[in-house]
This record gives structure tokens, C-alpha cells and sequence, in this order.
């Protein structure tokens, strides 16, 4: 088996270390935090090992950042990369009850978690966090670090941006975009174009605030 090191004690961590002990395809050697209180600590049965300066302690390992905000991940990953960590190392952790049909796919370091849909040409960036339920057609395209919750469904060719974060059963009109940054709120009906670093909300989903919140607002970290 691979050995596998996952990155910050959190929710997410808990969803991912419960799929691969399910399986025979990773080694699980315990979780980086840069938390001093965590270290030491026990996760549902994984200790943390210490913070991400660990990572150099296990040279074959893969990895995999288990943080809910996008804005987050994406600091986390250029941190590592600082640390010498390559290209390639980062583990891809798909759900055994997900299927990815011919001309999908699915980029370094993303989690789809159990019953995500793609359906035909959909296109997922690197470190993209997916959450139970949610449902991608024809066409659908999200950036690196973007962030789907629970039951998020897309229409055709709706494209999300880097680091954007699309809301808990929400929905969005096919050939929409949502722009890098912004955040769809829980259960929102997107029906026109989301500009880049805003937060939408509501049926139909209308603006609640310009500022740029790096695709983080209500995800559990």
C-alpha cells in the first residue's frame, strides 16, 4: 500500500480517513498540523505527528490537504511546495461509488466523497473538494480549490472559478459562471453569472456582499 499523510486535523480529514480505511490502496501514517495544541493528539484513531516541516520525514508518502477553505488549501500546497514536496505527490482520493466516465477528469490532489455524479466532459482542477451528493453535467468545469458542499447540483457547462465555494444543496443554471472567490450560499438558485469575490444567496440567488472572502464562508474546516 501507499503511505498517505493527511494535512490539518478537521472535519474533512475525518470523511477522508473514513473512505481509505474502507479500502487497501493507502497506508495511513498519521496527519500534519500546525496547530501546537494538536500535536500529540489522536484523530479517529490517527495521531498528529506534528506540523507540516514533518512532511520532509516521509519522502515516499503522498499527501493530501484536508482543509475546507480553497483560499486555505491553496496556501497550505505552496507551503509544501516551499518544502521541497513535488508535483505528483499529491494523492487524488475518489469515493469508490463514484464513477468518472471516458472524458472526465479529475485534477492532483482533489477529494470526491461518496455518490458525487459526472455525468459527460466534466473537468475538475487540482486540490477541488467535493462533498457527498453533489451532481456535475455535461460540460462542468471548476477551477483549482474550488469547494462543492452536500448536494450541490450544476447544470451543463457551468463554469466555477479558482477557490470559489458553491453551497450545501444549492443549485446553478446551466451555462452560468461563478467567478473565482465567491461563495453560493446554502440552498441558492443561481441563475445569472456570479462576479469574481462575491457572495450570492436566496431563490433567485442575489448579492449579499462585493468583498473578496476566498470561497471559505461556511465550509467546515
Amino acid at each position: 500500500m501507499t503511505e498517505l499523510l493527511i494535512v490539518a486535523a478537521s472535519g474533512l480529514a475525518r470523511e477522508v480517513m473514513a473512505l481509505i480505511r474502507a479500502g487497501d490502496d493507502y497506508d495511513l501514517l498519521g496527519i500534519l498540523d500546525d496547530d501546537p495544541i494538536r500535536v500529540g493528539s489522536v484523530l479517529d484513531g490517527a495521531h498528529v505527528l506534528g506540523p507540516l516541516t514533518e512532511v520532509r520525514k516521509h519522502p515516499s508518502a503522498r499527501v493530501v490537504v484536508c482543509v475546507g477553505s480553497g483560499a486555505i488549501r491553496a496556501d497550505i500546497v505552496r507551503r509544501l511546495g516551499t518544502l521541497g514536496l513535488p508535483p505528483g505527490r499529491f494523492a487524488t482520493i475518489v469515493h469508490p461509488s463514484v464513477s468518472l466516465p471516458e472524458g472526465c477528469t479529475v485534477g492532483e490532489g482533489s477529494i470526491l466523497l461518496a455518490n458525487v455524479v459526472l455525468t459527460a466532459a466534466v473537468s475538475l482542477g487540482r486540490h477541488v473538494v467535493v462533498m457527498p451528493g453533489v451532481v456535475f453535467t455535461h460540460g462542468d468545469v471548476a477551477d483549482d480549490y474550488a469547494t462543492f458542499a452536500a448536494g450541490a447540483t450544476l447544470g451543463g457547462s457551468v463554469v466555477v472559478g479558482r477557490g470559489a465555494y458553491v453551497g450545501m444543496n444549492s443549485s446553478i443554471r446551466q451555462r452560468t459562471r461563478v467567478g473565482a472567490r465567491a461563495v453560493v450560499g446554502m440552498g441558492a438558485a443561481v441563475v445569472s453569472d456570479v462576479p469574481e469575490g462575491q457572495t450570492w444567496a436566496g431563490v433567485p440567488a442575489r448579492p449579499m456582499s462585493s468583498a473578496t472572502n476566498g470561497g471559505d464562508r461556511g465550509v467546515e474546516s
